[in-house]
């Protein structure tokens, strides 16, 4: 059966289209698993509800932007405030004083009258102690965790209160802090679970010098709150928000954390502090959507190679991985792109697929969100998510137009929000299947190892630095929405790893992956890696080398089959289980993120390729 291709609607068109194919094989199991339903009117082997007949034709967001209040202090309005409010009335409020860190801000704009003309203020300004008026700062760390205590600190009649969580603490030790906002009687997973509310995560500035994403998360957070413009859409689902994953970057106004590594290449290797808290966060409250809040380069590198400023308010992108399920990538694009698209348009603001270029001067091509399995946006895709990135056009021009770029980033969010909680059900049913089918397919078909996008061209529309009207221009665009198989292998039932990959295991309880223990000695059919090629390089990515990682072992393996004894107190990963498409991205060697090339498996005999239902006693560890 051929499904209908989810193309993306208005100026979102993919220069490359492919439809999504379902095996036979896959349908039954659909059909065994969650019984018969209809998708698309044309079969019935699927639960899924019936998909828009084009994606134009889905509900079109109105852009419900919440009413930002002009006090200093995320003081809530009475419960009853109304839904939407198009022209706030200003309160006067006392200056707030300027406060000077170093995220201080005295950038000289970077482009011209005619330029900033084109970004208009929006009627909305939002209140945050980094968008007072006479600020030059944005948000400090201690005002961020003074606002999220003092929502933390209501105390509303009748309404289950915020809650503060500390997900553990920066590398300069500093807090990292989130805001769980839930109607459940207690904050913890296994009673929100029990409530029957999906968990909705939203994480902003994981890079430092991205400053609106932050801003916008604790516009999101106050509006969720008792007497909050959004606080009913805590009916059907939880919110966690995590507005600062970096603080250290934040307060240096750098990219990268304080020992110089990107974290958002960093979630399946887990080296920082950071990306190992918003792990935990992930694997504990398991949500069914996550957002990451990014802004991105605005003059710079796309200046001197094409002559042009960027102009879109905000850059979207879905998952776009190897082995991502094909039904997330539906939901992505239907339920959650196109509304946004529309939300963004209806508040006059542009947007694009998210897109960057390399640091070579050289390179003129243009690159969609990689495809590797190491940002949050793939990563949290591969523990079953729909997963989204929203940027917005901030880096290298400090503080200019920091309302629009707030306003840019609350509108797509709030979006989201919405869809969520007008999709709950049907993400859920998506979400089951989704597990039980990633679980059944175990010791059957293919894995799909190394992905690249596909090359293409694409006419993109940049600013002219003199005059700023439009100038389109054709560009060579790599194109993450269709991926190419590189290569691909059987899958195995799972994977064998020695007792002393204890590094690997580590990181694998932080994801939340299975892992078991060997109890008793004994026997496996297995495909030992046999290694033909090797070479020491770095890691890259879209852009070029990614920050902090050093160099990586890069090897060509051959599978050879094998009967292999295994000890007693080695691991056995297994993939009938929900998370196998990340334990795949992690343990197959011959790729730049796994954890062999990473050395966190520092042998290749010490992993294998289990071929067959082991026959094995085992045990499970803490």
């Amino acid at each position: 059966m051929t499904l209908r291709d989810p193309s993306p609607t208005l100026s979102q068109q993919p220069v490359t289209k492919a439809p999504y194919r379902l095996s036979a094989r896959r349908l039954n199991v659909m059909a065994a698993l969650l019984g018969a339903a209809t998708l698309l009117g044309a079969c019935s082997s699927t639960p899924l509800p019936p998909w828009p007949a084009n994606p134009s034709s889905a509900p079109q967001a109105q852009a419900p932007a919440p009413l930002p209040r002009t006090a200093a202090k995320p003081v809530p309005q009475p419960l009853g405030a109304p839904a939407r409010v198009a022209e706030p009335v200003a309160t006067p409020v006392a200056p707030t004083p300027v406060i000077v860190s170093r995220n201080e801000d005295s950038l000289t704009p970077p482009y011209n009258a005619a330029v900033a003309a084109r970004f208009p203020e929006p009627t909305i300004q939002y209140s945050t102690p980094g968008l007072g008026k006479d600020r030059r700062a944005f948000t400090t760390n201690a005002e961020l965790a003074q606002w999220l205590n003092d929502l933390a600190g209501m105390r509303p009649a009748n309404e289950a209160r915020p809650h503060l969580i500390n997900l553990g603490t920066s590398q300069r030790g500093t807090p990292i802090l989130g805001l769980l906002l839930t109607r459940a009687k207690s904050p913890t997973p296994a009673v929100m679970e029990s409530a029957g509310r999906p968990t909705v995560v939203l994480v902003g500035q994981q890079h430092g010098d991205e400053p609106a994403s932050a801003e916008a998360l604790l516009v999101l957070a106050r509006e969720l709150a008792p007497g909050g413009l959004l606080e009913t859409l805590l009916d059907k689902i939880n919110v966690i928000v995590v507005p600062r994953a970096n603080p250290d970057g934040s307060e240096a106004g750098t990219r990268v954390t304080a020992n110089g590594i990107d974290m958002n290449r960093d979630h399946l290797l887990l080296h920082t502090p950071e990306a190992r808290a918003i792990a935990r966060l992930v694997r504990d409250y398991r949500p069914i959507l996550v957002i990451d809040s990014h802004e991105y380069t605005v003059v710079g590198r796309f200046l001197e190679k094409f002559n042009g400023i960027q102009k879109y308010d905000a850059l979207l992108q879905h998952t776009t991985t190897a082995n991502y399920p094909e039904f997330l990538t539906k939901a992505s694009l239907e339920w959650f792109h196109g509304p946004m698209v529309a939300a963004l348009k209806n508040q006059g603001l542009s947007s694009e697929w998210y897109y960057t270029t390399s640091t070579n001067r050289d390179d003129k091509s243009i690159s969609m969100g990689g495809t590797q399995p190491d940002t949050g946006r793939n990563v949290h895709g591969l523990k079953n998510t729909v997963s989204l990135l929203v940027e917005t056009r901030g880096v290298g021009i400090g503080r200019l137009h920091a309302q629009r770029r707030v306003h840019a980033q609350v509108v797509a969010m709030t979006s989201a929000l919405r869809s969520a909680s007008e999709k709950v059900g049907p993400l859920e049913q998506v979400r089951s299947f989704v597990v039980k089918d990633t679980s059944a397919q175990a010791c059957r078909d293919q894995i799909i190892v190394n992905a690249a996008a596909t090359p293409t061209q694409r006419d993109l529309t940049f600013l002219d630095p003199t005059s700023g009207e439009d100038r389109t221009t054709r560009v060579d665009w790599n194109s993450s929405l269709t991926l190419r198989t590189l290569q691909a292998r059987a899958r195995p039932c799972g994977y064998w790893l020695d007792a002393n990959a204890t590094s690997a295991v580590e990181r694998f309880k932080l994801l939340g992956i299975q892992v078991m223990r060997v109890a008793e000695a004994g026997s496996l059919l297995v495909e030992k890696y046999e290694e033909t090629a090797r070479e020491v390089s770095e890691r890259r990515d879209v852009r070029g080398g990614i920050a902090g990682n050093g160099e990586i072992i890069r090897v060509k393996v051959n599978p050879v089959r094998a009967a292999m004894d295994v000890p007693a107190q080695s691991y056995y990963i297994p993939l009938n289980q929900p998370l196998a498409n990340l334990a795949v991205a992690a343990l197959e060697p011959d790729t730049q993120n796994s954890y062999f090339a990473n050395r966190l498996v520092d042998d290749l005999n010490h992993t294998a390729r289990v071929m067959a239902t082991p026959a094995l006693v085992f045990e499970e560890i803490d």
